[in-house]
């Protein structure tokens, strides 16, 4: 037996575990007919996998076309909650890796943890005031969004929760009969629990729903798993140089758009936002309350044992006449931290409501010190106590706004609003058809005039007060709930400089941004560009410099320390121009605005809009960050976390801390070898560029040609993709495409991705980059060799040749055949699908030339299994999800149990290739 199969065992047998009570499960609910049924079916999946015969295909679709209801539904539910118990497995077994990494003591270390990057910075001799600088510059920040993609229910997620713990404690060697019998039988309930429970939404999510969907994971995990990692850095730092001291500062941060994303979201109001940021702060009261409850049990020294300080004696003296009525005070006098702590807890609960309450967190903080300073004062020096310092540590990260809410909305919006309000004044009658440097010209004269140009609202139209309330808005929740609330402005399509300095006259009129009488500048909102289509990356680095050179724009960098903030949009740069061709662009255009930035002295961070799926830029979270350009790093990394992947990647504690790790671990070394790499003057070498150009240029064409080339294209998207029925699953607040246009340029990304995903061709994932690499290799043996060595050497290049083996692993194109049968006109399937096929053979073919692989992904096996383990069982869905969309289409007045079925198979596809849009 080989040493990874023994690593995957403990994986296979709770699988076994799992099924067999699914199993059960089934009997009871259906009878042995439905686990026959569904038997009968798995095992002709799966045997047509090792051994592809026609016969037995057509018979299997025979089958699966012959179930009635109420069997049907059964079936489907089968499979996809057979997904949910193996994502479930696969989850677990991850935990428990990660746990034998840490009980080994053959001195192996875990590759991609926080000590795996230290132990790199020690080997490669970097002294402690490098390191201190790497530590400094270290700045994760990632963002949750409640993007429609997020295809289970919080209260399926609940259940997939406890059948995890329990799978772990089963885990136990020194558990009793009693207590294995017990945790059986509450995993046999849980499971019959998840088949009992209904997976749909029948209503879709408001915002506040989404809003409280986010909360969940600071509230189960985030909140305790964001000082763990900062403490294992610090302690990783002191364990590789025990002689010296090291100050770790809060390089990891989330922040939020559910509540503050408004672009093309109308219920997104400023009263949305406000009610948000109320929500954010009341759990952040709620987690300190707590904590602070816990550390006045833990703290019960008495002066009669230790001696206190006279500063922390005099402000529980001051503080209880200040702020406790007598029966609040703690009653033990010679308790004074417990005094100290009763006080800090009525003040906690009084936030927002009287005057009693901390009027910041920053006081909060304060108290919190003085506390910890004067207890570890009886302490010996290299015995921190961790647990008030934990608590600190969130203090620091959180405030009491919990999460930065960044505010997004479409340049359209804002040049409507300034249109309407200088036309108003008489300033120009006609604002957005003037040329770019008359904007720019009129726009800097507003801002560099103290004087508002806004009258009353009730001239502006509705569009335009809503877009001023918006900024109002925000100007009160930098009174009430700090500057930190809300510290970034976005701007969606942002295809010019002025669009920038829009935004910035909206902050003036509304105070955040201000400029007095005597010359000086206040600017209290980050204006960050989002630069979306392959045409506003190339157009970044000139509508950047044009800022740049700009005396007004200047100021209000400064106020912002010099740094600009540049968000990279994937998914609408995938969906224009490719995958290959985005992905690229992308990075040259941070490489561009970056060499540009230098020469001003602005430092960039820049903003990765990243999809969970692999379709919109999507991967594991360390692999984003290694693929970036590595100079590019030094002023911070952000990026979003998509609805999508909040649930796999944040759900469990364990798993929470693991994939923050690698993060971390990744941009900590990423920094190192940058450092290196800038001294040693390292650059991307020419015929590498010349490579990735070549290909690039080939894919575009390629892609334009089909997509926007081809004018039955958008039919047969439509009709031999789910497209049309994912609006029924009540999966997010937002529309699926902007201005509820039919156009494909208003259709969002993320359903775009979503319909191919579901029908199995995963186009946006793949689909012209092998053209594009093709063209390139063709030439000659050289031109294979140096994509090889592009693959073994550089990270960027690496990360998109395997999300593209991914992408085509997932794909099958056997069972996508089967979706033709939706498209009108059979010509018009079996033209563009023959394309599709033959692009796909292609992309292959020359990724396992690039790779030298025999097969895809054999460089993972652990993924490579995970995904042929799933593969044949999504096939069922898939046919059943093509009969179903059949009668549904073609009834006029389909029943609701149809479209209920027609449902469960997308959720249940999405399940079994862990991915939506």
């Amino acid at each position: 037996m080989t040493e990874s199969t023994d690593r995957n065992a403990p994986l296979r047998s709770d699988v076994k575990k799992l099924g067999s009570i699914l199993g059960e499960v089934l009997i009871h609910h259906g009878g042995i007919s439905l686990l026959n049924k569904v038997e009968e079916i798995r095992e002709t999946t799966k045997n047509l996998r090792k051994e592809y015969n026609e016969d037995t295909y057509r018979h299997l679709k025979e089958e699966i076309s012959a179930i009635e209801p109420p069997m049907r539904e059964q079936v489907i539910r089968a499979f996809s909650i057979y997904f949910h118990i193996i994502n479930i497995a696969e989850q677990n077994h991850r935990i428990r890796r990660f746990r034998q990494y840490q009980l080994d003591d053959d001195g192996v270390i875990q590759p991609a943890s926080i000590e795996s990057a230290v132990a790199y910075i020690k080997e490669n001799d970097f002294a402690p005031q490098e390191i201190q600088q790497i530590v400094n510059d270290l700045s994760i920040e990632l963002i949750i969004t409640a993007h429609p993609t997020e295809a289970t229910k919080r209260t399926v997620l609940e259940v997939q929760k406890r059948i995890s713990l329990l799978l772990r404690a089963l885990d136990n060697p020194y558990l009793t009969k009693k207590e294995r019998r017990k945790y059986d039988d509450s995993l046999f309930n849980e499971v019959t629990a998840l088949w009992q429970t209904d997976e749909l939404r029948h209503r879709k999510p408001t915002v506040l729903d989404e809003v409280k969907n986010g909360l969940y994971y600071f509230d189960e995990t985030l909140f305790t798993v964001l000082p763990a990692i900062h403490q294992e850095l610090e302690d990783k730092l002191e364990d590789y140089y025990p002689d010296l001291e090291w100050t770790v500062p809060n390089f990891l941060h989330f922040g939020s758009w559910i509540g503050g994303d408004r672009d093309g979201n109308p219920h997104v109001t400023p009263e949305i936002t406000w009610e948000t940021l109320e929500l954010q702060r009341k759990l952040t009261l709620k987690k300190y309350e707590q904590a602070l409850v816990d550390l006045m049990k833990r703290f019960s020294q008495s002066i009669t044992r230790v001696e206190v300080s006279e500063e922390l004696f005099r402000s529980v003296n001051e503080e209880e006449q200040m702020y406790l009525a007598e029966d609040e005070a703690w009653p033990v006098e010679g308790e004074v931290y417990r005094r100290k702590f009763a006080v800090m807890l009525k003040r906690v609960r009084e936030v927002g409501k009287s005057d009693l309450g901390y009027e910041d967190a920053e006081d909060l903080l304060s108290d919190l010190m003085l506390i910890k300073e004067d207890a570890e004062n009886h302490q010996p020096d290299n015995r921190k106590l961790k647990t008030i310092r934990k608590v600190i540590r969130q203090v620091q990260l959180f405030g009491f706004h919990l999460a930065t809410l960044d505010i997004r909305n479409h340049s359209g919006e804002h040049e409507a609003a300034i249109k309407e309000i200088l036309q108003v004044v008489g300033i120009t009658e006609d604002y957005a058809s003037l040329p770019e440097e008359e904007k720019l010209s009129i726009l800097e004269k507003v801002l560099k005039d103290p004087r508002p140009v806004t009258l009353l609202q009730e001239d502006y139209s509705k569009e335009t007060q809503e877009v001023l309330k918006v900024f109002q808005m925000i100007k009160k929740a930098h009174d009430v709930f700090g500057k930190r609330s809300i510290n970034v402005y976005l701007i969606s399509m942002t295809q010019s400089s002025s669009d920038l300095l829009e935004v910035l006259v909206l902050a003036k009129e509304a105070g955040i941004y201000r400029l007095h009488a005597d010359g000086t500048i206040e600017s209290n909102l980050n204006v960050a560009p989002l630069l979306e289509t392959v045409d506003d990356l190339i157009a970044g680095p000139q509508i950047m410099k044009i800022l740049f050179d700009m005396d007004v724009y200047r100021g209000h960098l400064e106020k912002h320390g010099d740094h600009q903030e540049i968000m990279l949009g994937y998914s609408d740069g995938s969906k224009d121009g490719g995958t290959l061709t985005a992905n690229w662009k992308l990075f040259n255009a941070q490489q561009e605005i970056h060499e540009m930035a230098r020469e001003y002295n602005v430092g960039l961070k820049f903003f990765h809009g990243r999809g969970g799926s692999l379709g919109r830029g999507g991967g594991p979270l360390n692999r984003s960050i290694q693929s970036q350009p590595g100079e590019t790093l030094g002023h911070g990394v952000k990026i979003t976390e998509q609805g999508e992947v909040l649930s796999s990647r944040y759900l469990l504690g364990d798993i929470a801390y693991r994939n923050l790790e690698q993060a971390a671990s990744a941009l900590l070394e990423a920094s190192a070898k940058a450092i290196r790499q800038f001294k040693d003057g390292h650059a991307l070498p020419a015929d590498w560029k010349e490579a990735i150009t070549q290909s690039s240029d080939a894919a575009l064409k390629k892609y334009q040609a089909l997509v926007f080339g081809d004018e039955d294209f958008l039919t047969y998207f439509k009709q031999a993709t789910p497209l049309g029925e994912l609006g029924e699953l009540n999966i997010g607040s937002r529309p699926m495409s902007r201005k509820g246009s039919q156009r494909f340029e208003d259709l969002r990304a993320i359903p775009w991705v979503f319909a191919w995903t579901q029908s199995r061709q995963m186009l946006p994932a793949w689909y012209a980059a092998g053209t594009g690499l093709h063209s390139f290799a063709s030439q000659g043996p050289e031109q294979v060799k140096t994509l090889q060595e592009m693959y073994e050497n550089w990270p960027f290049f690496k990360s998109t040749i395997n999300n593209l083996q991914m992408a085509l692993l997932k794909a099958d194109l056997t069972t996508a055949e089967e979706y033709l049968s939706l498209v009108h006109d059979p010509a018009i399937a079996k033209r563009i699908f023959g394309e599709i096929s033959e692009e796909y053979a292609l992309t292959k073919e020359v990724l396992l030339k690039i790779t030298g692989n025999t097969e895809l992904l054999d460089h993972t096996p652990n993924i490579q299994d995970s995904v042929n383990l799933r593969n044949p069982y999504v096939d069922p869905l898939n046919f059943l999800q093509v009969e179903l969309i059949k009668k549904m289409r073609e009834s006029d007045d389909h029943s609701d149990e149809l479209l209920t079925e027609v449902l469960l198979t997308i959720n249940g596809v999405a399940a079994g290739l862990v991915n939506t849009g």
